[in-house]
């Protein structure tokens, strides 16, 4: 059994849908933490309500970037993981912080990377007259939501929609991919090697394998 830690900073739908996957068996794997950049979020409810230990540690207590990523990153080795889970948390990572979690360290971004990098992703697929958009998760690297890409979902964007209808949208297949990456990576099928990301020992293309039929999702 993996031991993932995972990091939150608000209502974590995606940490209960990774919560869920544990308890039905389809990750091998168990979350041995949650920590929140924030208090009260609900979150820290629904780790809370499956018995996982919390941890809030507030950024706002510390003076600059890296003595909170040093703290942060004291507390997650704590739980000794093998899988640092980002979902939802945000904070731009320094580079020590990510470099220390090279390989072993997952999010998940709302877009079709590496289309509409950073904040408001929904909209920015609007403005622009997009037909599809999605969500995508990938390895960290020091570049901000630019590290190898495991897995995509797209979702169409329908004449009429609003960026609140696509992002419930988008959180549906979110729901559904980050699970299953997770697992991926608690079987010991999923590495990072450099800038590229390995299933069962071969290279992913920029995209994932969301187009390839073929592909077993087992």
């Amino acid at each position: 059994m993996k031991s993932i830690v995972v990091l939150i900073s608000g209502s974590g739908s995606n940490l209960q849908a990774i919560i869920d996957a544990c308890a039905a068996g389809f990750i091998a794997g168990r979350i041995s933490a949650v920590i929140s950049n924030k208090a009260g979020v609900f979150g820290l409810q629904r780790a809370l309500e499956a018995d996982i230990p919390t941890v809030v540690l507030d950024h706002k207590t510390f003076p600059d970037r890296q003595s909170y990523d040093a703290a942060l990153l004291q507390s997650i080795d704590s739980f000794q993981p093998d899988l640092v889970v980002l979902a939802g948390f945000m904070r731009i990572l320094t580079p020590e912080f990510v470099g220390h979690y090279q390989g072993r360290l997952l999010n998940i971004h709302p877009s079709l990377l590496p289309k509409y990098q950073g904040l408001h992703t929904h909209q920015r697929a609007l403005d622009a007259g997009d037909t599809q958009h999605g969500c995508s998760v990938h390895f960290v690297t020091a570049e901000l939501d630019g590290g190898p890409v495991v897995l995509q979902a797209k979702v169409p964007i329908f004449t009429g929609d609003d960026a609140t209808i696509i992002a419930e949208r988008v959180h549906e297949q979110e729901h559904q991919i980050y699970p299953l990456v997770v697992r991926w990576f608690c079987q010991g099928r999923l590495q990072q090697q450099a800038d590229k990301a390995l299933l069962d020992g071969q290279i992913l293309s920029d995209h994932g394998y969301a187009d390839d039929d073929d592909h077993d999702n087992s």
